[in-house]
């Protein structure tokens, strides 16, 4: 299998590098920058300097992570880039690394910090610029810095007297909280004078500009090639293929497999979504049987995935060879797929079935033009690419389908139960206008009943669970306030219409610790 990861081939002039130190908010950090129109990518903490340099950035952000930097084996980046004249911005345990690694004292803290804190601006340089003597930001340490290195001024204190912050030469600065959570309010602020004042980055990085380098190395890669592209009828996978076919145009075939395991009537919607509205040509198959008997008796959610994976790929292979012998199989992986797959610094949460649910023997090289960027920004190139507003703020749907959404083995039965119910929720959540301010909601079936009474009967029939989040990145996750009154309509309709349920229960879990899908 091929596949490059690089993001050096998009001709950016503006690029932060993010040195990932196992932070479990590393992905934040870079989702703020690119909310400030810069681009941005996370590396390896051990990324070796001329890799870095290679790439030539504005800017090196540190994040913050687990380890004392004290410690035998705590993670440690090139000390050439203390020297390089690159800005630096050091996060948590970025700060504390530079001091350590430039002479400064880091320790045990007399008084750890958790949670929101309250800070003393002593002297603003360019991280405070325009902000208040007095804000409150989001601690989580147990060490500080004691003595700032050499050539750094301390610019702020927290209320028990630890460094909160400190810069030198108004180049590099560090700070011991983190500006990339919504509970540090001026996180962005900060991030931004960091990007302005001391990387002198304009802010050009935007969806226009990414169509237009992505559409120039889709065509660099593909050459005259042909591509056949996995479509599920969710959004990226969808504006994935809108994208290709704009830089290709009939070199797509996109191919959509009916694994029966998709939502109600999704099959003809999609069919019509891509060849009616977009004008792509399609290859349908219906796979539902064979997905089906390979899945019969398997419980584990990771291995669904896999298996899952693995027959996509075996039939994209066969489609394959009805479309012309395409050379690659274009995907709508995204950012969090990537890091929730695990990464040299992050551990494996769930293997996407488009990231680690691959065999190692696919006979095609991967195109994910998406594989850098987070949901919101593949809506924004929807709409740059001119989709439809309703097909662009679908919910989004895992390639996995419902399989997911079924704690346990997979039935027809209940796929059944499942498909009407999550029909009705949907219908629901439409009809109180709740669609767009609700980042993704869904039902899920578990493998347990419980007793009820219907009719003056005595009942054991399965619970449905109601999943709804609220969010941007998909990477930190609310549940959604969605009122008693829907919640009940949505309620009374399941337990009246969908054979087979006595009982509707609503999770208020946010991610972490749970993560948004049930499997």
């Amino acid at each position: 299998m091929s596949q490059d990861n690089s993001s050096s081939d998009f001709n950016r002039r503006e690029e932060i590098i993010i040195l990932d130190f196992g932070a479990q908010y590393t992905q934040l950090i870079a989702r703020r920058v690119r909310h400030c129109s810069v681009f941005c990518e996370i590396l390896p903490f051990d990324t070796p300097w001329k890799q870095i340099l290679e790439r030539d950035p504005r800017g090196i952000i540190l994040s913050g992570g687990p380890s004392s930097v004290y410690a035998a084996q705590a993670p440690r980046c090139d000390p050439e880039l203390f020297s390089s004249g690159i800005p630096v911005l050091g996060i948590c345990y970025g700060m504390q690394l530079m001091a350590h690694a430039q002479g400064g004292l880091v320790g045990p803290s007399d008084l750890r910090e958790y949670g929101a804190t309250s800070i003393s601006i002593e002297d603003p340089g360019i991280l405070f610029n325009g902000l208040d003597g007095q804000q409150t930001v989001w601690m989580s340490h147990g060490d500080s810095v004691l003595t700032p290195p050499i050539g750094y001024r301390v610019l702020a204190r927290t209320v028990h007297g630890h460094i909160a912050a400190m810069e030198r030469n108004e180049q590099s600065a560090a700070v011991q909280f983190h500006p990339e959570v919504v509970h540090t309010p001026v996180g962005l602020s900060v991030l931004k004078n960091f990007l302005q004042g001391m990387c002198h980055c304009s802010g050009d990085w935007n969806m226009a500009s990414f169509v237009e380098t992505a559409i120039a190395e889709i065509r660099a890669t593909v050459g005259e090639e042909r591509v056949i592209c996995g479509v599920s009828g969710g959004v990226d996978s969808t504006v994935a293929a809108a994208l290709i076919h704009k830089a290709i145009g009939d070199r797509l075939t996109c191919v959509f497999v009916n694994h029966g395991l998709l939502r109600q009537g999704e099959a003809d919607s999609v069919r019509s979504t891509l060849q009616d509205a977009l004008g792509i040509t399609l290859v349908y198959e219906d796979a539902s049987e064979r997905f089906l008997s390979q899945l019969h008796g398997i419980e584990d959610p990771e291995t669904k995935r896999k298996i899952i994976g693995a027959e996509f790929v075996r039939t994209f292979e066969r489609a394959a060879l009805r479309s012309g012998d395409a050379k690659f199989l274009a995907q709508g992986t995204l950012y969090p797929d990537v890091v929730e797959s695990g990464t040299t610094t992050a551990a494996t949460i769930k293997t996407h079935h488009n990231v680690g649910g691959l065999p190692s023997d696919m006979k095609f090289k991967l195109l994910e033009p998406f594989r850098l960027l987070f949901k919101d920004e593949v809506r924004a190139v929807g709409l740059q690419l001119g989709l439809p507003e309703d097909l662009v703020w679908r919910p989004p749907f895992p390639g996995p389908g419902l399989a997911i959404r079924i704690i346990g083995e997979v039935t027809p039965e209940r796929l059944a139960i499942l498909r009407h119910a999550d029909a009705i929720y949907r219908e629901e959540i439409f009809n109180a206008g709740l669609h767009r301010s609700i980042w993704q909601y869904f039902a899920v079936l578990a493998p347990i009943r419980s007793v009820g009474v219907m009719g003056d009967q005595r009942t054991y029939a399965h619970p449905i669970i109601l999943r709804a989040v609220t969010g941007e990145d998909a990477m930190t996750m609310d549940w959604a306030r969605i009122s008693f009154d829907v919640l009940a309509r949505i309620s009374s309709r399941i337990v009246n219409e969908v054979a087979g349920v006595n009982r509707v229960v609503y999770d208020i879990t946010t991610k972490p610790p749970a993560t948004i899908e049930w499997e």
